[in-house]
């Protein structure tokens, strides 16, 4: 590993830890020759996965393109990236876990629609006016809608208990 302001080959690991729930870990180095530290992260390299897009368009999946993606939709909200990171890999277990070398476009998004309102509403409501292709206010009133559904239809049993004794 090359340090980034010398060109010294000659580095230290200082630190190492786990990230991305163990998909990755990450290195403090220092450069033995100039003292400069820097991080690296090593991932495992995983066979290509080919993505298919609704035009029929072929490219390689890109989780840098994912991930750029979800960064854009989690702008100025508390989502940090260390939490976008865990997001973005449990979508790559996922896809490599079903073990076919192509998966339709479509569907990684249908993985990040039903993963991300956990993360941030908000969130949530800036990527599908992308990936839903909202033309008007009505688009966004209908996934408002389906966002207020699902969350009342998972009410706490105990506070509906609670609302059941306060009726009596």
């Amino acid at each position: 590993m090359k340090c980034h302001h010398c060109q010294s080959c000659e580095n230290k690991v200082v630190e190492s830890r786990d990230v991305a729930d163990g998909d990755a870990i990450r290195r403090r180095r220092e450069c033995l020759s100039c003292g400069y530290r820097f991080t690296t992260y090593e991932r495992v390299e995983r066979p290509s996965l080919v993505v298919v897009k609704r035009s029929g368009v072929r490219q390689l999946f890109s989780r840098e393109k994912l991930l750029s993606g979800l960064q854009k939709a989690c702008e100025k909200t508390p989502v940090t990236n260390m939490q976008l990171e865990s997001f973005v890999g449990s979508i790559e277990r996922e896809l490599y876990g079903r073990g076919e070398p192509e998966v339709e476009s479509v569907r990684i998004g249908e993985l990040v629609m039903q993963g991300l309102p956990g993360l941030s509403e908000v969130a949530y409501v800036r990527f599908a006016s992308v990936y839903r292709h909202f033309k008007d206010i009505t688009g966004f009133e209908k996934e408002l809608s389906k966002m207020r559904d699902a969350r009342s239809s998972q009410v706490d049993p105990k506070s509906q208990s609670v609302k059941k004794q306060a009726k009596r």
